[in-house]
Formats: structure tokens, C-alpha cells, sequence
């Protein structure tokens, strides 16, 4: 199996954001490695942040350390478990039980942390905008409106210890908003991410000090809507 149709394969069949790498959906954005082509998990380098801060939102003091600390550890955190875990499986030497269970749990953990971090982070823009048309148009049909949306998916957000997110699950085509406090818990299998706020204390200390609420409400102005109806359009395939 040549290397762009193995990656192919894996980000297609890897399914969920609860217990293995998710957002399958988005694998097919083109040809040769999907939407995630530049994803950590892919090159095993950090994906470059779009902006390097947002005004009026976030600052490059809170983003950077964000960027590199914690999105950049969740990807040394993902490797250095997989190194492991694969040359157990090349080599054919055993693992402690407990300690290949932390490693199975961590490659888990971090993996969906890189991705979701991407999402977050490539999922902003210094200028807000409207939904397009085609999401605008699901969000009033599962919501009743894009403010009643935008209503509950504040709620989640300020009920969440760690992300909070708009996704698509492609076995009834229905809208969520869900949550997870950790990064392997809380979401639905195969759900497709299609808005993603981190509210994390590390995502926003820096500029808001325990404001959360002040960070989640300005983040509607910061939207990329664009970035969002693709990942939508990519869900439906």
C-alpha cells in the first residue's frame, strides 16, 4: 500500500473522536491525503497557526504558549506513545500490561488532542462572518435558528472543563452541540467536528484571567464560517 493511499485509508477508517482519531468525514478535501494532510499526525511537525494572534480576541502572548506548550505537547505526547507501541508491535517485544494500557489510553488522548487543536485553532479568523448558506440553513433546521445555536452552543461551551463543539454525525445527518472534558471522552463516535472552541484555562488565562464567559461569548465574533461550511460540505461526502 503506497503511503498517500495508506493515509487515506487510516484517516477514513479511524472513525471517532471518543477512542480513536476522529472526523473522519474530512478525509476526502483531495486526493492525495484528505483534509488532514497537513496535520500533525501526518508530518509529525506543528501545523503553523494561521494567525499569530487575533485583536480584539486573543493576543500572541496567549497564543503562543497555547500553540507550542500544549498543542505541541499533545503531538510529543501522540508520537512518543505510538514509537512505542509500534516498535512493540515490529519487534514483537512485550509491554508491561499497566504501562501498555497508559500508552494505548495516552495515543489516544494526545492524538485527539493534535486534531482538535488544529480544528481550534485553523477554525478562527480576525474578522467574524455569517454562517454560508448551506450551514445556515441545517443550523435553523436543527436549532430553530443560528442564534438559538449560537445560544446552546454557548451553554455547552461554559458547561465544558474542556472543548465544546458544533459537529455532524454522519449515521442520521443530525446536528450537536456536545462536550468533552477530556480529549478522549464525551463526544459522539464518528461525529465530524465543524466548530470547535478549546475553553481549557490554558486557551484563554493569559488575556482573560477566570473570564470565561467574556472568552466564549467573544469567540462568535471570530468564527471562521468558511472554514466551517467546508468542513460541512466534506461531512456530507
Amino acid at each position: 500500500m503506497s503511503e498517500p493511499t495508506r493515509r487515506r485509508f487510516l484517516f477514513r477508517s479511524s472513525g471517532a473522536i471518543a477512542g480513536s482519531f476522529f472526523a473522519n468525514g474530512l478525509a476526502g478535501a483531495d486526493e492525495e491525503g484528505g483534509y488532514f494532510s497537513q496535520s500533525g499526525l501526518v508530518t509529525g511537525k506543528l501545523k503553523p497557526l494561521r494567525h499569530r494572534a487575533i485583536p480584539g480576541f486573543l493576543s500572541a502572548e496567549q497564543m503562543a504558549p497555547h500553540h507550542q506548550a500544549h498543542y505541541g505537547g499533545a503531538l510529543r505526547g501522540y508520537s512518543a506513545a505510538d514509537k512505542k507501541l509500534e516498535q512493540s508491535v515490529l519487534t514483537g517485544t512485550a509491554i508491561d500490561a499497566a504501562a501498555y494500557g497508559a500508552l494505548q489510553r495516552s495515543r489516544t488522548s494526545k492524538g485527539n488532542s493534535v486534531i482538535l487543536h488544529e480544528l481550534y485553532f485553523d477554525g478562527m479568523a480576525p474578522r467574524g462572518s455569517d454562517p454560508g448558506k448551506a450551514l445556515a440553513a441545517a443550523l435553523k433546521k436543527r436549532f430553530g435558528s443560528v442564534e438559538k445555536w449560537a445560544d446552546d452552543f454557548q451553554n455547552s461551551a461554559l458547561a465544558a472543563a474542556g472543548w465544546a463543539m458544533l459537529v455532524r454525525h454522519p449515521v442520521n445527518g443530525k446536528l450537536y452541540n456536545v462536550v468533552s472534558d477530556e480529549h478522549a471522552h464525551g463526544p459522539l463516535w464518528m461525529a465530524v467536528p465543524l466548530v470547535v472552541i478549546d475553553v481549557y484555562e490554558h486557551a484563554f488565562y493569559i488575556d482573560y484571567q477566570n473570564r470565561k464567559a467574556d472568552y466564549v461569548k467573544k469567540f462568535f465574533n471570530h468564527i471562521n464560517w468558511q472554514e466551517a461550511e467546508t468542513r460541512y460540505r466534506l461531512a456530507q461526502r
